[in-house]
Order: structure tokens, then sequence, then C-alpha cells
């Protein structure tokens, strides 16, 4: 207390100033209205342009959160991309049991959100496509077999067999998982396997890499009485029930006919540039179980319809 004393008292003179001054300054803003007027707006620019450069420190350290953001709202809108496997039924392609009250709701409805086989309430419009975001925290591109490691496991709704898009199109399916990271088997791997077709005629082929250009796959079993133009959209069939159906797989950059063979050799430039991969998307489809079980009952191996 004593120093705080002889401290006010040594700088009496400059703080007895300092205070006079702020006063004065205090009463010439009060009662002049151009001073005062030119007095907020000094103040509002330079409190504006001290509070941008703390906007701007705050969003940089803040970058992390904001990119998790966007990705979750991505997905919330990619997944809209994706229709549902009920979703091209309508009312009179499934045995209905009609009871007045379900004619008259027809009749009301037109084409309903939700159609009653039986007793059962059947949607239209299924979301069987979630999307979970996630970022590739390692990736080759040069191997034979080439793997992917996200960021995201178990705890996030990972499971086994799960398709990966980005938003240029496909990336590969989950190999293995464990709380809180994903391997995945990239589309660059000697052994993947993804059913597409050509979107202008909607012929069906398979996707194959031949492990050397990571730019560019294979599209296989195109019959060579099948029109090809240079620049054809490549996208998912939807058969594997891995990738939703219509996902970007490519364009068609060359082809030519083998001449021992029925089948045009296609060579397609993938969409995805894995060089750059970032941020991804791991798609789920909830039938996929039923249908599993379906087609091991009918004796399909599952090499048959490997992605």
């Amino acid at each position: 207390m004593n120093n705080l004393f002889a401290f006010l008292f040594r700088y009496r003179g400059f703080l007895v100033f300092a205070l006079l001054e702020v006063l004065s300054l205090f009463l010439l803003v009060r009662n002049s209205t151009y001073q005062r007027a030119a007095f907020f707006n000094s103040a509002n620019t330079y409190v504006g342009q001290v509070l941008g450069w703390r906007n701007q420190v705050q969003d940089y350290f803040r970058l992390a959160d904001i990119n998790q953001e966007l990705l979750r709202e991505n997905a919330r809108l990619r997944q809209q991309f994706y229709p549902a496997d009920l979703g091209g039924r309508t009312a009179d392609s499934l045995p209905v049991r009609q009871d007045s009250t379900t004619r008259a709701r027809l009749a009301v409805l037109g084409r309903p959100d939700s159609l009653l086989l039986g007793l059962r309430s059947l949607a239209t419009r299924d979301p069987d496509y979630p999307l979970i975001p996630a970022r590739v925290v390692s990736s080759t591109q040069r191997l034979v077999d080439n793997y992917l490691t996200l960021n995201v496991g178990r705890a996030d709704g990972v499971r086994d067999g799960m398709g990966v898009v980005s938003a240029e199109g496909i990336v590969g399916r989950v190999k293995v998982f464990s709380e809180h990271y994903a391997t995945i088997t990239s589309v660059l791997h000697s052994q993947s396997r993804t059913s597409a077709r050509i979107q202008r005629d909607g012929t069906i082929g398979t996707i194959r890499w031949l492990g050397d250009d990571p730019t560019h796959v294979l599209l296989d079993n195109i019959p060579r009485q099948n029109k090809l133009v240079r620049g054809d959209t490549v996208v998912t069939s939807g058969y594997n029930a891995v990738y939703p159906e219509g996902v970007l797989v490519g364009t068609v950059d060359s082809f030519v006919k083998e001449p021992d063979k029925n089948f045009w050799t296609v060579r397609v430039r993938l969409a995805t540039d894995f060089s750059r991969l970032t941020y991804v998307y791991l798609v789920t489809s909830r039938p996929q179980a039923e249908r599993d079980t379906l087609e091991r009952r009918a004796g399909i191996k599952p090499e048959a319809k490997r992605p």
C-alpha cells in the first residue's frame, strides 16, 4: 500500500493532467454534435478493425470445427441424391388391401408417401443410404493393392463392407475398422470389382484396376456390338448394394476392339483424384443384410458380387 501511495505521489502531476484531458475530451464530445459524430465514426472504424482481427484469429483456430460441420451438412445434402430402393414403387404396383378407408386416402393423396401392404405401412421414400463424413489420414496410389485410412470407426457407426464415396465419385469399401479408425480397400486395388453402367444407354459392365495408372480403370464386359462414344459417363449400377445407383465413376477415355474377344477394351478416366483426396463419405444400405442373406440362400458366391 505504501508503494502505491508513493507511486501516486510521485506521478501526481501526470495523473492529474491525464484526468483533466479525459474530462475535457468527454465534455467536448458531449456538448458538440459535430465532434460527437466524428468521435463515434472514428471509434467505430477502429473498433471494427480490432474486432475483425479478433474474428480472423478465432476463425483460424476454429477451422477444424468448421470443416467438420460443413462435412456433416454436405453429407445430409448428398444423401438426397441417392434414391431409396422403395422410391420407385407406386400404389398399384403392389397388392394393396383395398378397403373404403384406403381407397379414400389414395384418392386424396394420389401418389402417397407410404403404401399399405396388408396391414403394414411401407415407406416409399425411406433414406436407405445415410452418409458418415470422414477425413483421409493416409493413403497409397502407386501400389498394386492400395488402401486408405479414415478417422472414423465403430464409435461413428462404421460397419464392415460399407461403401466410400467422395464429392467426385467412388473411392472404395471398408475392409477393417477399430473404435476410431477404418481401413478402406481402394478402387485402385487388384481385387476390387464394381458393377457400373454407361449412363447414355444403360449398358452394364464391371470396373477393375490394372495396377499401373491411378487415374484410369477398365470397364469390362461391354459387347462389341454396342456403340461407344469417347466421353460417355460411367456410373454405378447399384447391383453391388455397396454404392447407391448413379454415383459417378468416370468418363470413357478410349476403347479398342480386340481381335480375339467379343467385348470392347474400355479405359475409363476416374472422376476421383486419389492424389488429392481429403474428405470422403461412408455410405450404408440398410437392405444389405437382407440382400446378402437371400443371395446366400440362393447359392450366389460372394466372389460374384465383390465390389
